[in-house]
């Protein structure tokens, strides 16, 4: 479980950034992290596993207060929370298998890992996770040579390879068309289904936001304005978060978004039936 006590910070400008933000997340929970730019949604994800130095305030993850911590212990923490970045963040030069096996860099030693010879159950590991999401048949293959959404799913198995307690995910779908951003977020939330893992995603799309998380958190300059159920997105709500849009419209086209993407889906299943 992840608890979040006053989190705060404060920039040597003197903008603040964050300012008292405080809330749970269970288990298992998705939490939709959305809110403009600029409202700190990036900063909230890096203080959490003190990429970004918080000011004040609590981090308590299953109890251990991470910004009371030292290097060393620092570093044992930070295994246990998977990081997804939007860029994939990946290893061009190295293939697949390789990027998913450099999740375990917090387990392995230096000389281990800098010779690449990683523990045999790491590597079984490292290939089961390469199946649950369904890139098994480009283990072998160089990431430059991936698509985005391909990237994202090795980004996805390198975090699980970590075995973490914490999934932080940073604008996942900001470089990825719709449909392959529903199949992502889908992908996302299956695996925190499975696993019991608590995530917070920080996303741009309100729809998809809506679509895929059990909870959502707004933030505008700062500060949590609305923390509930997605249903609880109101126009009013959003209006409050992001100021005037015509959310309407914008529904729509995600709707026909995703009803093109059913019907292409059940168009390839009748072709496969056929054959």
């Amino acid at each position: 479980m992840l608890r979040i006590e006053g989190l705060t910070k404060t920039y040597k400008t003197g903008d603040k950034a964050l300012s008292e933000v405080t809330f749970d997340v269970p288990q298992g929970q998705v939490v939709g992290l959305i809110g403009p730019s600029g409202a700190g949604k990036s900063t909230l994800i890096r203080c959490i596993n003190r990429l970004v130095e918080p000011t004040s305030g609590k981090v308590l993850l299953n109890d251990v207060n991470l910004p009371a911590l030292r290097t060393a212990e620092l570093r044992r923490t930070r295994r246990r929370i998977g990081m997804i970045f939007q860029e994939y963040a990946l290893v061009e030069r190295l293939t697949v298998m390789e990027n998913v096996l450099s999740g375990r860099l917090g387990y392995v030693g230096f000389w281990r890992s800098f010779l690449r010879r990683y523990p045999g159950a790491d590597i079984a590991n490292a290939y089961r996770l390469l199946d649950r999401v369904g890139l098994m048949s480009h283990a072998d293959k160089r990431a430059d040579a991936l698509s985005g959404g391909q990237r994202q799913r090795v980004g996805i198995a390198r975090a699980l390879a970590q075995d973490p307690e914490l999934l932080l995910i940073d604008e996942p779908t900001a470089s990825l068309d719709p449909k392959t951003s529903r199949q992502i977020m889908r992908l996302i939330v299956e695996i925190c289904r499975e696993r019991g893992l608590p995530a917070i995603i920080n996303i741009h799309d309100v729809v998809l936001a809506q679509q895929f998380s059990d909870r959502i958190i707004g933030l505008q300059a700062g500060r949590v304005v609305f923390d509930g159920p997605p249903s609880g997105l109101t126009e009013d709500v959003l209006t409050r978060i992001y100021g005037e849009e015509d959310w309407t419209a914008m529904r729509k086209g995600a709707a026909e978004d995703a009803e093109a993407e059913a019907e292409d889906k059940a168009q390839a299943e009748k072709m496969l039936g056929a054959l």
